[in-house]
């Protein structure tokens, strides 16, 4: 069972997105896929179309079985659903005294073996929840819109990481994924070959500016569904293939 959490820590840079259509282009594939929203704002579900009575949160409290709290979004595809209920689970982590990095570790092992991908959609920012993802899940995909700050970004979350990996060697920054590339606008280009350049196995294709990416969610659909032929699709069909691919190969 892979664990990927798709994370950052700069905002407006197409996690949601990205977790979404991925876990979605994986189902799709064949495989068993668990979507887990770990942001308050519990968009990852919704833009699917899930309303769930509980998620993360319940389960971590122990208020629901897995099976139960784990809601059904599409075949091969289940969503753990985020929402406001995680601000109070992250107050219970900051009182812990001793091990609050490993509560949603502890929690989530009872899903190990369910599924053949776990996808882990991360609020931004560095807190304890990011924190916890971080324990729990053994590969990163970072998404990087394409700009100055950005790049920065994902320079302090690598950093910020090592930080983690001295305490989980397993954890691994596997992929950088540039997104929102505009091929007229010269920035682009230039900030795409500084990602090859510091992070050149892990810099994958990017993901093309494409307006029916941002249209999906409001129809409670992800790409494959709304636009199949898009932009949007391709290129995340080509993050699927190249995911599949790795763990064909046996590098993930």
């Amino acid at each position: 069972m892979r664990k990927i959490a798709v994370a950052l820590t700069k905002g407006g840079v197409g996690k949601t997105t990205t977790a979404v259509n991925l876990a979605a282009g994986l189902a799709l594939a064949g495989q068993n896929v668990l979507l887990i929203d770990v942001d308050t704002q519990g968009q990852a579900g919704r833009s699917l179309g899930v309303t769930a009575s509980g998620g993360l949160a319940e389960l971590v409290a122990g208020e629901g079985a897995p099976e139960q709290l784990a809601t059904p979004a599409r075949d091969n595809l289940a969503v753990l659903a985020g929402g406001k209920s995680l601000a109070g689970l992250k107050r219970v982590i900051a009182r812990k005294d001793f091990g609050g990095e490993r509560t949603l570790a502890e929690a989530l092992v009872a899903l190990d073996g369910r599924y053949d991908y776990v996808i882990v959609d991360t609020a931004p920012g560095w807190d304890v929840l990011t924190v916890n993802v971080l324990f729990y899940v053994d590969e990163v995909l970072a998404p990087v819109s394409l700009e100055v700050m950005t790049l920065q970004g994902l320079m302090e979350f690598s950093q910020s990481m090592t930080d983690i990996q001295r305490y989980r060697d397993g954890l691994a920054l596997r992929y950088v994924v540039p997104t929102f590339m505009d091929r007229r606008v010269r920035k682009s280009e230039e900030i795409l070959a500084q990602l090859h350049t510091y992070f050149p196995g892990q810099t994958c294709e990017p993901i093309r500016y494409n307006v029916r990416l941002s249209e999906a969610p409001g129809y409670r659909q992800h790409i494959f569904e709304y636009a199949p032929r898009s932009a949007g699709a391709e290129d995340y069909g080509r993050l699927v293939e190249r995911i599949m691919q790795d763990d064909a190969q046996g590098n993930a």
